[in-house]
């Protein structure tokens, strides 16, 4: 009877260390979703903002009454469709293309945070070139 007391210990650590590696794995999948999801919308966000961009150096902007403006519009066309989504960033052009730069932000993981990771930074970057028509 006596071995019957020492296993029951050695169960119980086993189980412990079983339920941590678990809810690490919980807070990988769950919050890596966050993530995940958090940079594709800062992707999309960031490709619409050079879009935005890109179409008033088109052509086609200048004939609906807009301006053809190679300067500073197209940047910051972008620059405003970026802090409408809700971002900061920057918008540069260089001749027909206009690149956009999500700057980075947080996206917290409470579950993660109880093994040392409390928050993950997102950032995105994209470009989009103004075409004729």
């Amino acid at each position: 009877m006596t071995g019957r007391g020492d296993a029951a210990g050695s169960v119980t650590a086993f189980t412990v260390l079983l339920m941590a590696a678990l809810m690490s794995v919980l807070g990988l999948v769950a919050e890596g979703g966050q993530v995940i999801a958090a940079r594709e919308r800062a992707m999309a966000d960031a490709e619409q903002a050079a879009r935005a961009g890109a179409a008033v150096l088109s052509p086609g902007e200048a004939h609906l009454g807009g301006i053809l403006d190679p300067g500073s519009a197209p940047a910051l066309a972008a620059e405003r469709a970026l802090n409408a989504d809700g971002h900061r960033g920057t918008a540069t052009v260089s001749g027909r293309v206009v690149t956009v730069r999500l700057s980075p932000f947080r996206v917290r993981t409470p579950l993660l945070a109880l093994v040392g990771i409390p928050s993950v930074s997102v950032g995105a970057s994209a470009s989009a070139e103004a075409i004729d028509g």
